[in-house]
C-alpha cells in the first residue's frame, strides 16, 4: 500500500465521498483529507505518493465549483487518480472534463473510474450505492492501480468524453423552505456555493447561484428544505426508469 494519499471531494450529499474513500482506503495507509466543498483555496501536500480527485456528475457535467478550487491546486508533476460519480444516468463529458483540469494544474492522471452512487435527487435510483460489490470493484481497481504505480508506466489515460464539453444545467429553480424551518442557519453553512443567506427577511436562495446539489435538504436537521413539489414529481418520473436498471462502474487503467 502507499504511505499517504490526498482526497480531494466535492461531495454535497456525501456519494462522491463515499466512493471516493472506498478506494483511497484501500491503496493508502494514511488519508488526508480536504473538502472542496468548503476548502475553497486547496494546497496540495508534498508529503503524499498519490491525489485522488472525486466530484460528483451533474446533468453530464462537473459542478463549475469543483473545477475551479481543483485548478487551485499545483500537481507539480504528482500522480492523480480522477473519480467521476453519478446517479445511474450519465456521466456523458464530466470524466473528461475533470481529468482536463487536474492535468491543466499539472498532475499525470494515473487512472480514472466513473462510479455509481446514489442519485442526488431521485434518491430511488441507485439506492445505497455504492454497495459491497462496488466497494469490491473499487477495491480490485485500487490494487490494479497500485501495480501500475510501481511499474512507472506514464501513458496517457483516454476517457469517454467529447469537446466542447456539453452545456451544463440551467439554474433558476431551488429547494423551498417548510414552515418548520427553526431559522438554524444549518443550511447557509453547508452550502458549497453560497448560494443561501440568512438575513432580517428570514432564510433566501439565490437561484442565480444553487446548483440544486441538495446538500441544504440532506443535512437540514429538521427536514425542513425540499424541492418544490412539481419540479420533484417531474425529476421522478424522468428517472424513475432507472430504479430498476443497474449501471456498471467503469475503470480505465
Amino acid at each position: 500500500m502507499l504511505q499517504q494519499v490526498e482526497f480531494y471531494y466535492f461531495s454535497p450529499t456525501g456519494g462522491t465521498r463515499k466512493a471516493g474513500e472506498i478506494f483511497c482506503r484501500a491503496i493508502a495507509r494514511q488519508l488526508r483529507e480536504v473538502d472542496l466543498g468548503k476548502e475553497m483555496h486547496p494546497t496540495a501536500s508534498q508529503k503524499a505518493d498519490l491525489s485522488v480527485m472525486a466530484v460528483p456528475v451533474f446533468g453530464g457535467r462537473v459542478p463549475a465549483a469543483a473545477v475551479e478550487r481543483i485548478r487551485e491546486l499545483n500537481g507539480e508533476g504528482k500522480r492523480a487518480v480522477t473519480l467521476a460519480v453519478y446517479g445511474n444516468r450519465a456521466y456523458e463529458d464530466a470524466l473528461l472534463e475533470v481529468n482536463d483540469a487536474v492535468e491543466e494544474c499539472g498532475f499525470q492522471i494515473a487512472a480514472s473510474a466513473a462510479l455509481i452512487a446514489q442519485h442526488s435527487i431521485v434518491t430511488f435510483v441507485a439506492e445505497n450505492r455504492p454497495d459491497e460489490a462496488d466497494a469490491r470493484e473499487i477495491r480490485e481497481f485500487a490494487q490494479e492501480v497500485e501495480k501500475k504505480l510501481q511499474m512507472e508506466q506514464t501513458e496517457k489515460i483516454q476517457v469517454p468524453g467529447s469537446r466542447p464539453y456539453k452545456d451544463g444545467m440551467k439554474g433558476g429553480s431551488t429547494p423551498m423552505m417548510l414552515d418548520t424551518c427553526t431559522k438554524c442557519g444549518r443550511c447557509v453553512s453547508v452550502c458549497p456555493v453560497g448560494a443561501i443567506d440568512k438575513n432580517s427577511g428570514g432564510i433566501t436562495t439565490d437561484a442565480g447561484k444553487c446548483i440544486l446539489c441538495m446538500a441544504c435538504t440532506v443535512k437540514c436537521p429538521e427536514h425542513a428544505r425540499i424541492l418544490p413539489p412539481p419540479m420533484k414529481a417531474v425529476m421522478d418520473e424522468k428517472l424513475g426508469v432507472l430504479k430498476d436498471i443497474r449501471k456498471e462502474n467503469e475503470f480505465f487503467l
